[in-house]
């Protein structure tokens, strides 16, 4: 059975999950679903704090569809998708001619907004250059098209949202102190979903029938003790990682796909192998531990930057030279994120192939 446009499209398409899906009966998601109901009729900054795949978008969109601002558009902008040098025009917009490639008047997301709400989505990856604009735009309430004269009042709600510990990056030199404070009005955390293990049945239960129905494969329930294990579970990837198994499970068909998933992150960890003679050097097996701890971090770190290894360097707290020594250590590519290639199991690219490019967790 084929996957059509159509199934693709209902993904892009896709409405909120209903509130018992999105908090659950953890106590953490109880306190998450009162604050929203109590800051959705006032008009102040939020920042929604959390790691990657705990649902902050969605979260963002019930904050949205809860205020004054409901009936006016939700405009979002992903703050590393954007390259730097885009990312101020993105939010702008520019006239006619104010730059090579202008070849018309483009109005930015801020303007697109008009009477709703913007979402910066991983505000802690924006340029600092940006991030005084993005402060003054907060203050003064107003902001210029790049190559125009003319100031434009913004009429639109502001709610940002990071992976980061923003204290930690103010406290680095990464992150302007007066813009934290400026979006910080409201801060909204969202657990991660190892702490509320007691949502796992739930959440199963609607990406099954969700993309039973996208896709027209109806699929089984899941066993009792897969459930358990997926309670269980340590969940680094958090919901969204969850929703792929899901989403796998559907398109492939049986549940050692979730199962094979589960043993691949936990593969990731490190292990070592005795010998035959049964000697360990305690010192040699530490030496690759942590060197294969460097190369996640060095990864993770240069990823999130977008391959900038100066910016990395920075934050990683070592110097350029060190850097490139490291990559070169741990068999990185000293350049681009481009020569890094990870290997694809077929049912991750099927899972690539049959989903849109943002998730909704």
């Amino acid at each position: 059975m084929s996957f059509g446009l159509a199934s693709i499209r209902s993904l892009e398409k896709r409405p909120l999950p209903p509130s018992s899906v999105i908090f659950g009966r953890a106590r953490a998601m109880a306190a998450v679903q009162q604050q929203i109901e109590k800051v959705g009729s006032a008009n102040v900054p939020v920042l929604i704090q959390g790691e990657s795949g705990t649902g902050k978008e969605i979260i963002a969109k019930l904050i949205h569809e809860s205020s004054e601002w409901k009936n006016g558009p939700f405009i979002t902008i992903n703050c590393p998708a954007v390259p730097g040098t885009l990312i101020e025009s993105e939010l702008f917009g520019y006239e006619k001619g104010a730059f090579t490639g202008a070849y018309s008047t483009k109005p930015g997301r801020v303007e697109m907004a008009k009477c709703g709400s913007l979402f910066l989505d991983e505000i802690g990856e924006m340029d600092m250059g940006l991030q005084a604009k993005l402060l003054q735009l907060l203050q003064d309430g107003q902001f210029c098209r790049i190559g125009s004269q003319e100031d434009k009042r913004m009429t639109a709600r502001v709610i940002c949202a990071t992976n980061r510990d923003l204290e930690e990056e103010v406290a680095v030199g990464t992150f302007r102190q007066d813009l934290y404070y400026r979006i910080n009005v409201v801060n909204i955390f969202l657990p991660p979903l190892r702490e509320r293990s007691e949502d796992v049945p739930e959440l199963v239960s609607y990406f099954l029938n969700f993309y039973s129905d996208a896709f027209n494969r109806p699929a089984p329930p899941l066993s009792a003790k897969l459930i358990t294990a997926l309670q269980q579970y340590n969940w680094p990837g958090n919901v969204r990682q969850l929703e792929n198994l899901i989403k796998r499970y559907v398109v492939l068909g049986s549940e050692s796909v979730i199962l094979s998933g589960l043993e691949e992150r936990e593969s990731d960890m490190f292990n070592f192998a005795i010998p035959p003679d049964g000697n360990i050097s305690l010192k040699q097996v530490t030496r690759q531990a942590v060197k294969q701890v460097e190369r996640k971090v060095i990864l993770k770190v240069i990823e999130a930057n977008n391959w900038n290894r100066k910016r990395a360097a920075k934050l990683l707290n070592i110097s350029y030279r060190a850097l490139l020594y490291k990559l070169k250590e741990v068999n990185l590519p000293p350049e681009h994120g481009r020569q890094y290639k990870s290997k694809r199991s077929d049912s991750e690219l099927i899972e690539a192939h049959t989903s849109n490019d943002r998730q909704e967790f």
